[in-house]
């Protein structure tokens, strides 16, 4: 995958932190996991995954983030509901509300990362590069290897854009 630029997030609210933008992240590998409260898959395995990477790396060089990405049941995930979720599942790191232009549309920042659902998981470089888009569970050891790869791209210097990173190989899957 070719290196973008990641694009603003779109947010309403925050919990857990002051508003973050990319800006505020730069220097750090941003891991932004998108999530609904009503998702199975974001309950069981995407909101997990994204504490145990928060607990696994140094937080001086990555930035969990968690962006509540509603395209389904509005009604019942409201801002006072994703409080009460968060506490009762004890998510710790910052969390984002994407913004809506049609309530009953997708968000704008799933929309601006081309995301298809949720979980979904972007990893940013440290100038703010897309270097790793997936939908749905992603195997931790996969993950963590393509979360130190682009740590150790910044260790040796190399960030421009001109240099793309190579995803890290899967059993089954290959070589990207």
């Amino acid at each position: 995958m070719n290196a973008e630029p990641a694009q603003p997030w779109a947010t309403t609210r925050w919990f857990n932190s002051e508003p973050l933008t990319l800006e505020d992240l730069r220097g750090r590998v941003i891991v932004l996991g998108t999530f609904q409260m009503l998702c199975p898959g974001c309950v069981a395995n995407g909101l997990p995954q994204l504490q145990r990477i928060e607990q696994t790396f140094n937080r001086s060089d990555v930035a969990v983030i968690g962006l509540h990405t509603v395209f389904e049941h509005h009604a019942a995930m409201t801002p006072t509901s994703l409080e009460a979720f968060l506490l009762e599942y004890r998510i710790g790191f910052p969390v984002g509300v994407d913004a809506h232009d049609d309530p009953a549309g997708a968000p704008l920042t799933m929309t601006r990362y081309e995301l298809r659902g949720t979980p979904s998981l972007v990893l940013i470089d440290r100038v703010g590069l897309i270097r790793f888009r997936g939908f749905g569970h992603e195997p931790d050891l996969a993950l963590g290897a393509r979360i130190a790869q682009v740590i150790a791209q910044h260790d040796v210097g190399v960030t421009s854009a001109e240099n793309s990173v190579k995803a890290a190989c899967v059993p089954g899957e290959g070589c990207q």
